[in-house]
């Protein structure tokens, strides 16, 4: 089993980023996001600087789509389902099981039955951050991505909830 920390770096210049370390604190993964780039992208480095992963977010499509990318492939998809009241996602990623309330971050990812990850949000702190307990080590990079993508998902619609409610004040 293994401690990974994923920290959202505040007050960057040209995008956003993530620092991953392991329970010693040591870098493990970076992850930048593209700075006016269509479509949307977060990169995911190992400690050597070589690409591991990449989530994009789809740029014309009627409701949001992100993908992850391993190499040239995609290893998962978060879609919004069309509802008429909160909005629902659903999430394929290589026959993994989202349990639990990841909307808030407080989530297991299973596989057959089989929990292999654990993520909670970190409270208290300056920017995202989160905990994450990856049980089987060959998906460590898959579950960074996940925790990265559906970060995005969510500050994509807290930002547009946010621009809705300022405009229907005005």
């Amino acid at each position: 089993m293994k401690q990974l920390y994923i920290r959202q770096k505040m007050l960057t210049f040209g995008g956003e980023r993530f620092t991953v370390t392991d329970g010693a604190q040591r870098p493990v993964y970076t992850v930048e996001g593209s700075f006016l780039q269509i479509p949307k992208s977060f990169s995911i480095r190992d400690v050597n600087g070589l690409e591991v992963a990449r989530v994009e977010k789809k740029t014309f499509s009627w409701l949001p789509h992100f993908s992850v990318f391993m190499g040239d492939a995609e290893v998962a998809a978060i879609d919004q389902e069309f509802s008429f009241f909160r909005p629902r996602y659903r999430i394929d990623a290589q026959g993994l099981a989202i349990e639990g309330d990841w909307w808030d971050m407080n989530f297991t990812v299973s596989r057959n039955g089989v929990q292999v990850a654990a993520i909670t949000q970190r409270w208290l702190s300056w920017g995202d951050s989160y905990e994450v307990t990856i049980v089987e080590d060959a998906l460590e990079t898959l579950i960074v991505a996940l925790v990265v993508a559906i970060d995005k998902v969510k500050a994509d619609r807290d930002s547009s909830s946010a621009s809705s409610a300022a405009s229907s004040v005005v």
